[in-house]
C-alpha cells in the first residue's frame, strides 16, 4: 500500500492488521473488508485504524462510524498489509 500521493506528500495508510477475523462483538467470521477510521481528537490525520469486516457485518461497523464521523473508507483485505506471523502463544 502506497504511503506517499502522487506529489509525495504523506498519504493516509492503514495500520497493518493481524488475523483477518471480523471486528464485531461475538462474530469469527473471516473479514472481507478493512473498514478505515480515524478518530480526530485522538489520531493525526493521516493515520488510519482498521476494523475487519465480514460482509454480514460491514454495513453496521461502517454506519456506526460514520454517525461519529470516524469511518474514513472500506477496502477489501487484500489490499491492507498484514503484521509479520508471531512464534509461539
Amino acid at each position: 500500500m502506497s504511503v506517499t500521493g502522487g506529489d509525495e506528500t504523506p498519504a493516509a495508510a492503514p495500520d497493518a492488521v493481524g488475523d483477518l477475523m471480523c471486528s464485531a462483538r461475538r462474530c469469527r467470521a473471516d473479514a472481507a473488508w478493512g473498514v478505515l477510521w480515524n478518530n480526530p481528537a485522538l489520531h493525526t490525520p493521516l493515520r488510519r485504524k482498521v476494523w475487519l469486516a465480514c460482509d454480514e457485518h460491514r454495513a453496521y461497523l461502517e454506519e456506526y462510524l460514520q454517525v461519529r464521523r470516524f469511518l474514513r473508507g472500506v477496502v477489501p483485505v487484500a489490499e491492507l498489509d498484514r503484521l509479520p506471523e508471531r512464534d509461539g502463544p
